[in-house]
């Protein structure tokens, strides 16, 4: 047997086991309240998703909505072609510069939707990063009209992100702006803007920034590339109060014009030669009405426009369009008139020997302008 007794359990008394379930009552309630919490972080969560989803369902009606082809607004485009020997026409490059500003004026101020530069000096050449030589050499004289038209389209807050330093633009600051509607100012107000496409972070299931010339940065509808130039239609409605940024989405560079009504400049294409301005047309069906220009063809006052939806109007050189047929290896006619559905002479009974193409330009769209606005473009 053990020397020591053993010793007898001791009850809890009744305090003690009072304080034992109010201790079970309140890890209880703990749990309880903890359970409660994370069901409403859950649900918490949950609404903040189905808030996005709903948001975004929201957005992608607004843009279906958007994108779906109105009656307003101006379909039919009005293109113009002219080879870039004419800069070779003036004799210094103060002059070739102030030569390609008169020709932009003269189409930002008769809506000229697209120019295309041809060449017939045998240069090929399709784009725009060559380098200008000099004046009494053969420079690529294609390449510098080109440079100078896209320079004086593309809108002032976005020139710095598009054209670098060059000898092409070294005088282009001294010529006259287009002052087109979308030129904007940094305060005023359109539903359309173009701009360009930041390098900036952006959440998941957000769009880019985008760089419109104003006060604050659009958010746009998709994640796109940095640098890319986009035009954006503004959401003004679904706008916050107090935002740091405005909401936009991003639409095709026509739907200015063919919705709202606007001339929304022009775009400038490179052709090797008088052939390629016909055969390489940027529109599905092609031009359905090319215009030549010569003294040698007929009356422009007397000749009816046909219904049309994309119109091609052709200038010639400092040879005229003879001379352009002649250098183009694709063709083997001898008179211009064949390759077009119209050869106006749009200045009968002129006074001078030669007319300059860009006074031609200016001559010929006046002309032509009241025949474009009564002519039916629905018909086609």
């Amino acid at each position: 047997m053990s020397e020591f007794p053993a010793r007898k359990k001791l009850k809890p008394s009744s305090g003690e086991a009072q304080e034992r379930l109010d201790w079970r009552k309140r890890k209880a309630e703990k749990k309880e309240q903890k359970r409660k919490w994370k069901e409403a972080k859950l649900i918490e969560q949950l609404e903040k998703q189905n808030q996005a989803k709903a948001e975004e369902e929201k957005m992608q009606q607004q843009c279906q909505e958007e994108e779906e082809p109105k009656a307003e607004g101006r379909l039919y485009t009005v293109s113009i072609a002219l080879p870039g020997s004419v800069l070779d026409n003036a004799q210094s490059p103060e002059l070739r510069t102030y030569l390609a500003g008169q020709i932009a004026r003269a189409c930002a101020v008769f809506c000229v939707d697209e120019v295309v530069i041809f060449d017939e000096q045998g240069e090929d050449t399709r784009t725009v990063q060559g380098e200008f030589k000099g004046v009494g050499k053969k420079g690529q004289a294609c390449v510098q009209l080109a440079r100078i038209l896209q320079y004086l389209e593309c809108p002032q807050y976005l020139r710095k992100a598009f054209f670098p330093k060059h000898s092409d633009l070294e005088f282009a600051g001294v010529l006259n702006p287009l002052d087109s509607p979308h030129h904007m100012r940094i305060d005023e107000e359109m539903e359309f803007r173009e701009g360009v496409v930041l390098a900036r972070p952006c959440k998941a299931r957000k769009g880019s920034f985008v760089n419109c010339g104003m006060r604050k940065e659009v958010q746009i509808d998709k994640q796109l590339q940095p640098g890319l130039r986009v035009t954006v239609r503004l959401l003004h409605k679904n706008q916050k109060p107090g935002s740091r940024v405005h909401c936009g989405v991003v639409v095709a560079p026509h739907v200015p014009r063919t919705e709202g009504g606007l001339y929304w400049g022009y775009s400038v294409r490179l052709a090797s030669c008088l052939s390629a301005v016909m055969t390489e047309c940027p529109f599905k069906d092609g031009y359905d009405l090319t215009i030549g220009t010569s003294e040698r063809g007929s009356d422009a006052d007397q000749t009816p426009l046909p219904p049309f939806r994309h119109m091609l109007v052709v200038f010639g050189g400092l040879k005229g369009l003879e001379e352009s047929v002649a250098t183009d290896p694709n063709l083997d006619v001898t008179d211009p008139g064949v390759l077009f559905d119209l050869y106006l002479n749009t200045c009968p009974g002129q006074g001078s020997r030669t007319i300059r193409t860009e006074e031609a330009i200016l001559i010929t769209l006046s002309s032509l302008r009241p025949k474009i606005a009564t002519s039916d473009h629905n018909k086609r």
